[in-house]
């Protein structure tokens, strides 16, 4: 078996196969799941899913093997985006894995973890319990297997979401859609199916080998072929997913894409609609603007650290309707508190279909500062790197620091947050400011103090 310590990540488990990750670490994460959740229970059990990597087959079924060996009833649920799987851990009332690697190239592979209601596993949540029982070893299990069971949930989890967003009486739209040869083509057919919409595909064909570009939208070059045929078809709007489909981004009827940031705020005035005086969460690099638009709207924003095991979390703590983050990861309160890009495309689709204005100028009311965009710069040493950003702005005077997830500094009309990577030697820079003579400023500043 391949040293576990590489491939249990803060979040997930991700690694390249078959030197990272094999069967065999699969079979005993899927035994190690049982245990910590207790899934063998009257009436438990998990449920698995897959995405379209040529390796995804075998490490699902090794899993689901070893759920079973610990007397874990399984239910594998096959090909599946991450938010089908969440569907189906919420509905059924089970724990799940889901074998991906999301954006990553086509040697990864990965298993996201939940427990039942699609409850996330990180490593403050059992994720380092399981990590240390596959590398201490299993004991054998006393009692009779689990039973295996195929299911196909991929209707029900189509009607699910068109349950929560009304679109069936929106305005005619040409929507143009890049899979990336990723879980999307699998979802977008069933879901959008039936709606006032033409979609235009683009690479739905399922190849984890990713011929045509990397399923990773947040890479600009990733969406470069999207862009070019919005414009050549004069369509209203773009969809780019990610590889396992829990992603979504938005490009605009001129073929520019629009921010995360102003996704948030798009979807969480529906949600406000919906429930006046509800909170909402965004993460300390999305735009000052959400906050701004959440207040404006009646509701509560609340500002949280980066990452999905945190803004789940906080949105059990809170109640809060919805949150968003920059990455372009959603999530909904209706949707067991889980991420998915397809809900929000629903949402922004309504939002675009239910009036005459293109999406550029949805986006345009709702975009008021100027970003950078992430910025990330290799370094040595990620603590002196802060300290020097520290040291050169902590005596300026109507200047705010916070250590809330690296550091953020605001300013006058700017602000702006460093942080470490949890996996590698940068440093990760986002500004944003009133205008592009201030933001480009602040960031040419603070990246001279990183790399000097």
């Amino acid at each position: 078996m391949p040293d576990p310590g590489r491939v249990f990540k803060a979040y997930d488990v991700r690694g390249i196969v078959p030197d990272e990750i094999d069967e065999d670490l699969a079979y005993a994460t899927g035994a190690s799941l049982v245990i910590v959740t207790g899934a063998a229970k009257d009436p438990g059990g998990v449920v698995v899913g897959q995405d379209m990597r040529p390796s995804s087959p075998r490490l699902a079924a090794a899993f689901a093997a070893g759920a079973a060996s610990q007397g874990a009833d399984v239910v594998e649920i096959g090909l599946a985006s991450t938010d089908q799987l969440y569907y189906a851990s919420g509905s059924l009332g089970l724990p799940g894995a889901m074998f991906t690697a999301s954006h990553n190239p086509a040697q990864y592979n990965g298993i996201k973890l939940c427990r039942a209601g699609a409850s996330p596993i990180g490593m403050e949540t059992g994720l380092a319990e399981i990590r240390d029982l596959v590398v201490g070893g299993i004991s054998v299990y006393d009692g009779a297997p689990g039973r295996r069971e195929t299911r196909d949930v991929l209707g029900d989890y189509a009607a699910y979401l068109l349950g929560l967003v009304d679109i069936t009486s929106i305005r005619p739209l040409t929507v143009v859609v890049d899979a990336g040869n990723g879980m999307g083509g699998h979802t977008v057919p069933s879901v959008l199916a039936d709606l006032p919409l033409t979609v235009i595909p683009m690479y739905f064909e399922l190849d984890g080998t990713f011929p045509n570009h990397e399923a990773n939208p947040l890479d600009p070059k990733n969406l470069v072929d999207l862009q070019a045929k919005v414009r050549d078809v004069g369509a209203d709007v773009g969809l780019a997913f990610d590889g396992d489909a829990d992603r979504c981004f938005f490009i605009d009827e001129r073929g520019e894409p629009v921010s995360p940031s102003a996704i948030t705020a798009i979807v969480a005035v529906r949600e406000l609609a919906k429930e006046p005086g509800a909170t909402v969460l965004y993460n300390l690099i999305t735009s000052h603007a959400v906050p701004e638009i959440v207040r404006e709207h009646g509701g509560i924003p609340v500002r949280t650290r980066v990452g999905h095991s945190y803004i789940k979390a906080e949105m059990a703590r809170t109640g809060a309707i919805f949150g968003g983050e920059h990455s372009a990861h959603y999530y909904f309160r209706d949707f067991w508190r889980a991420d998915t890009g397809m809900l929000a495309a629903l949402h922004v689709l309504a939002t675009l279909g239910g009036q005459d204005r293109p999406l550029s100028a949805l986006a345009a009311e709702v975009e008021r500062y100027v970003a950078s965009g992430e910025v990330n710069s290799t370094v040595a040493d990620q603590d002196a790197s802060i300290a020097a950003v520290r040291t050169a702005y902590g005596g300026r005077a109507a200047v705010e620091i916070d250590d809330l997830d690296g550091m953020t500094v605001t300013g006058s009309g700017w602000w702006f947050n460093v942080r470490a990577s949890n996996t590698e030697p940068l440093l990760r820079l986002n500004v944003e400011a009133a205008d592009r003579e201030t933001m480009g400023a602040v960031r040419d500043e603070v990246l001279d103090l990183v790399r000097r």
